[in-house]
């Protein structure tokens, strides 16, 4: 085939040219034979030409928005969340009649509030403005924290807890269409790990909060200032969503009308598509559930979920059966917690920096826990100081999460695929918090064997499940690769511009990419990746 035109040369050559001359008319469309478009918000802009400087200052000022406000909301969501934990060493247990398997259910029942809501606050997030949606969450989410400081006996603190859940249903999946709607698919994951992290600084502040507060000796419990204080400044923290947290690319006015088109474009072309003016399809519910992995990646965090549903509200306890005394337990929790952080914001790196990584990373960030939780099993027959190393052995375990939300936000196409697919990983995830609490029965305290052997089978399962899913990734690839005849690129977001699947190589050709690509209407539709020529899954 003779080589085309200088002025028509194709914006991505692949490693097997061979391999896309069947279809070559349809990848190497010219960018002079396609349309001009303009994002379809209303404005009418187009992004004309933008050098690297100002798409790098573009990017650090989506990012020094966006970023702080993610980042803030999933430390307050853990905060509240697993303040219980510290609370139940500072007299909650004995000021609020608890007895037997109370605790647990108290623990359990934040679950059953959230999966009760996980599917509905999906759909809502997609049609509702998200930015306000979420702050409007967060003014009752911290009411109800505030709120669990006058329990006083079993009932209200079920109550409560319950709608605690139902609060708190509506973050992570927020903060996933947040993120998906403004990065690309290389940069999800990093974005993801540095939001997710907030998850395990909330851990250290919650530990440090916990220990200053439980000093206080007055008319009021300790654990009762805890909830107060928490739900004060959740509270406060809506006001800084309502008013600073845009709702879409196309109202974000701290970036002008010219940025605004070229952030829009440039998750089209590298993202997953856009997320603004859709609609609910029945189709792609549909093609979600019938996907097969939808139904590994649930599996993955079912198994991951149940050993963190029990270690988060039953830590300080276990600590405390090592011999320390209560303002001690909460002391430990902050290596716990530097760990975790080093491993989410680690992990999330690396899966942004390599396409192939994922299943690779949560298969080997669950393999300290399974030997952390033969450790502390077998704290009878060793020294307490190896069960103690055990149990900083099971802080990698939280990693596995937002790399499974990565998965997500990157390999699913279409809003409502997407949504249904964030709902369904949502409700493994209450399932196996609902679970976890149940496996650490009272007559067990303070070792829990049941429960420490039960998490070592569900991490060892995960590891096992993880291979699968990318060695069924690797098989749909190679097969969609042979179908359509090209190699793809699993870091776009398929075919735009009339038939280019632009390769974004690290971000370098980011720029010029969204410069020469003149996108057409079609390229803004809401399509699956099932049906989204080019499309290839990150492993």
């Amino acid at each position: 085939m003779a080589s085309p035109p200088p002025e028509q040369e194709p914006l991505l050559q692949f490693d097997q040219p061979e391999s896309s001359h069947s279809r070559n008319h349809f990848i190497m469309a010219s960018t002079e034979e396609t349309p001009e478009a303009t994002m379809p918000n209303g404005v009418g802009d187009t992004a004309g030409n933008i050098d690297d400087d100002q798409a790098r200052r573009i990017l650090r000022r989506i990012d020094w928005r966006i970023m702080p406000l993610l980042f803030l909301t999933y430390a307050f969501n853990f905060m509240d969340k697993t303040i219980l934990s510290s609370a139940a060493v500072f007299g909650l247990r004995e000021d609020t009649h608890l007895v037997g398997s109370n605790y647990s259910w108290v623990s359990s029942v934040f679950y059953f509030g959230y999966f009760l809501w996980a599917y509905p606050t999906t759909l809502l997030i997609a049609r509702l403005p998200v930015a306000k949606y979420l702050a409007v969450t967060t003014f009752f989410w911290g009411t109800v924290v505030a709120l669990t400081a006058a329990c006083s006996n079993y009932g209200g603190l079920i109550t409560v807890r319950f709608f605690l859940g139902v609060a708190e249903a509506t973050v992570s999946p927020a903060l996933m269409f947040i993120t998906s709607t403004w990065y690309t698919r290389d940069e999800i994951p990093t974005r993801t790990g540095i939001w997710f992290a907030g998850n395990s600084v909330g851990g250290i502040v919650s530990s440090l909060l916990a220990y200053g507060i439980g000093h206080i000796t007055d008319s009021l419990s300790p654990w009762r200032w805890m909830f107060i204080i928490l739900g004060v400044a959740t509270f406060l923290l809506g006001f800084g969503l309502f008013f600073l947290l845009p709702d879409t690319i196309s109202n974000a006015k701290f970036l002008t009308p010219q940025e605004r088109q070229w952030a829009g474009d440039r998750i089209v072309i590298a993202g997953t598509g856009r997320t603004e003016n859709t609609t609910w399809k029945r189709d792609q519910l549909l093609e979600c559930l019938r996907d097969p992995k939808t139904w590994l990646i649930w599996s993955i965090a079912l198994l991951c979920q149940i050993p963190n549903g029990g270690t988060q509200n039953f830590a300080n306890l276990v600590i405390k059966s090592f011999g320390f005394t209560s303002l001690q337990s909460t002391l430990i929790n902050i290596p716990y917690s530097v760990i975790s952080i080093i491993a989410i914001s680690g992990t999330g790196w690396l899966a942004g920096r390599f396409r192939s990584m994922n299943c690779i990373l949560i298969g080997c960030i669950v393999i300290p826990p399974v030997v952390g939780s033969a450790l502390i099993g077998s704290r009878s027959s060793i020294p307490h100081g190896a069960s103690l190393f055990g149990y900083f052995l099971l802080s990698t375990g939280p990693a596995g999460l937002p790399l499974l939300l990565s998965l997500v936000q990157s390999n699913y196409r279409g809003v409502t695929k997407k949504m249904t697919m964030t709902a369904l990983l949502f409700i493994a995830y209450c399932t196996g918090n609902i679970v976890g609490p149940q496996l650490f029965i009272s007559a067990e305290e303070p070792t829990y064997d049941t429960a420490f052997r039960a998490i070592m089978i569900c991490y060892a399962l995960a590891v096992c499940l993880a291979a699968i899913l990318r060695f069924y990734l690797q098989l749909v690839n190679k097969r969609r690769q042979r179908e359509e005849g090209i190699e793809g690129s699993s870091g776009a977001s398929g075919a735009v511009g009339g038939g280019k699947v632009v390769d974004i190589i690290e971000g370098r050709n980011m720029t010029q990419t969204v410069n020469e690509v003149q996108l057409r209407p079609e390229d803004y539709e809401d399509v699956t990746d099932w049906n989204t020529f080019g499309f290839r899954y990150r492993l």
